[in-house]
């Protein structure tokens, strides 16, 4: 059965293939949007973008271009649905596939948005509503969330940033701590902002 939800001034239409949309996200679509209008021209890479309302928030407050790259099919299909009924399908490119392997090796973003799963393993029981590949993260919750840092580092053109969403100050510290050894070598935490009982965004910059 397929639902819909209001995500800032968007309907956004999802199902149980894809996880739900949170309305605190919307702080993501803000801020990514905000620190883009620094960042220089090109357009905008969406990692896990699930039924796409954060990446097409964006799109509606930028005039950049957006690739949207999910690894479930159902979920690219809402997506594109999804940009449809916003009007924003000419300027959105959903993609299906391995985030590693969907993009070309010349291509290259301003900015990036990503949402990966970021829960534990152990963790996921405890959300039986939300689809498993949408919330599992690996033994330490950050199996996903590294390899979009190795996708960011390849693909993001110098003085590029980005937003990636992780679940708490403890996981942004982690990408700090991983991106110190050496790994993600050209990329840097710029900022963390925390969102009360919800996530944390991590700003990095390329």
């Amino acid at each position: 059965m397929t639902e819909t939800l209001r995500f800032g001034d968007l309907d956004i239409a999802f199902d149980r293939t894809v996880l739900r949309p949170r309305p605190w996200t919307l702080e993501q679509s803000r801020w990514a949007a905000d620190l883009a209008a620094q960042a220089p021209p090109g357009p905008v890479l969406e990692l896990c973008s699930g039924a796409g309302h954060i990446g097409l928030a964006f799109v509606r407050l930028s005039l950049r271009p957006l690739v949207m790259v999910d690894a479930n099919g159902s979920a690219c299909a809402i997506a594109r649905a999804n940009a449809a009924a916003a009007g924003c399908a000419e300027r959105v490119d959903v993609r299906h596939g391995d985030m590693r392997e969907v993009l070309g090796g010349g291509e290259r973003f301003a900015f990036a948005i990503a949402d990966p799963p970021y829960l534990r393993s152990a963790d996921t029981s405890r959300y039986p509503e939300d689809p498993l590949t949408a919330v599992d993260g690996g033994a330490d919750g950050l199996a996903l969330v590294r390899v979009c840092l190795d996708v960011l580092d390849r693909h993001l053109l110098a003085g590029g940033g980005a937003v990636l969403q992780v679940l708490d100050r403890a996981q942004a510290d982690a990408v700090t701590a991983f991106l110190g050894t050496g790994a993600g070598a050209r990329l840097e935490v710029a900022g963390v902002r925390v969102v009360d009982g919800h996530g944390a965004l991590v700003h990095l910059r390329g």
